[in-house]
């Protein structure tokens, strides 16, 4: 029931306009606070090291940092793995060029109702949620960098 309860807040919690859930989490450089991004369009890509699907994002998420990073956009991928030297195995791999944070037990996808695996919210520079994704394919690129550009054209 508790359960049910959960699911069901943390899915209305992100409804498209719903401020986006805060998250303190440690990094690779360093914590990373959703709070202190405030004002820039963020896009946050919640991955494993054992997604294939994660595989093809990364690079597809350095070349969006690259193109607009300077405009305002900054990409936090979230990892999930319980270990972090999985996550870890996957970067030496599949290197990221954006900010990388650590949540091995779980509660910031909780938090933004992820079902699956990857998963990406995009977030505006108010802080609200302006798009939630599921999965990578070849086909969403597009999709998802015109909604990029269309977020980056609100900040001021």
């Amino acid at each position: 029931m508790l359960a049910a309860a959960l699911a069901a807040s943390s899915a209305q919690a992100l409804e498209k306009g719903a401020p986006a859930p805060q998250f303190d989490l440690p990094g690779v450089d360093g914590a990373i606070k959703l709070a202190k991004l405030q004002g820039k369009v963020v896009y946050v890509d919640f991955w494993a090291s054992w997604c294939g699907p994660c595989r093809q994002s990364f690079p597809w998420m350095n070349e969006m940092q690259a193109k607009y990073g300077a405009k305002g956009l900054q990409i936090v991928g979230v990892n999930v793995d319980a270990k972090s030297d999985d996550a870890r195995q996957f970067l030496t791999a599949t290197p990221a060029r954006f900010a990388i944070a650590f949540d091995p037990q779980g509660a910031t996808p909780r938090n933004y109702g992820i079902k699956g695996m990857p998963s990406s919210v995009l977030i505006g520079p108010d802080g609200k949620v302006l798009l939630e994704h599921s999965g990578f394919r070849e086909a969403d690129r597009a999709e998802l960098e015109s909604k990029i550009q269309s977020a980056l054209g609100a900040v001021k």
